[in-house]
């Protein structure tokens, strides 16, 4: 009988014994609890630094909007007065009056333009 139980014994020793079998899955379960504790604060890091970005590329993206609105108005302005100026001109103009249409080379040249009555408060040299 002394044979079984050498038999056993073999097969109980190639694990390892209850007490120490319980320390080393307690050691395994720190060093997974460290692992999964810096995976996660990396993880929260890398969002926190994505929120950042996100927020700088806002308010870069605001601030340019409000230059385009800005110059949007500005360009609005000129427009409505080069309109005014130009509804002003019409009926005082010898081009349109004789009907015969000039090169562009006089029409948009600067002595085409030569009205003394006619005078940009904002462009004035």
């Amino acid at each position: 009988m002394p044979h079984s139980s050498d038999s056993s014994d073999s097969s109980f020793s190639r694990s390892p014994p209850p007490g120490k079998q319980d320390s080393s899955d307690d050691v395994r379960k720190v060093q997974r609890r460290e692992k999964n504790r810096i995976a996660a604060q990396k993880s929260r890091q890398r969002q926190t630094q994505k929120a950042d970005t996100l927020h700088l590329e806002s308010e870069d993206l605001e601030k340019q909007n409000a230059a385009l609105r800005k110059e949007i108005k500005q360009l609005t302005e000129e427009m409505k007065y080069f309109t005014s100026v130009l509804s002003s001109h019409e009926p005082l103009c010898s081009v349109l009056a004789t009907g015969t249409p000039s090169p562009p080379e006089v029409v948009y040249s600067t002595h085409a333009f030569h009205q003394p009555h006619v005078s940009s408060p904002r462009f004035q040299p």
